[in-house]
């Protein structure tokens, strides 16, 4: 039963990057897109688009600030 939950979590869980947005001054999450390409989201406040990508020469870092 305990394991059952604990897949059940897992499978729900989504990758994601934390960004401050300095447009709004208000933190957001940008979550992987369908094809794992890239992080997608928009600023909570103001819908500003972002798109970070997914490169072979990227970073551990999961917290960013954005312009």
């Amino acid at each position: 039963m305990e394991e059952d939950k604990k897949d059940e979590n897992e499978k729900t869980k989504r990758a994601f990057l934390g960004i401050w947005f300095d447009c709004c001054h208000t933190y957001g999450r940008l979550y992987k897109n369908k094809d794992g390409t890239a992080y997608v989201g928009r600023c909570p406040s103001c819908l500003r688009p972002v798109r970070v990508r997914i490169g072979g020469e990227g970073t551990s870092r999961r917290f960013f600030r954005g312009e």
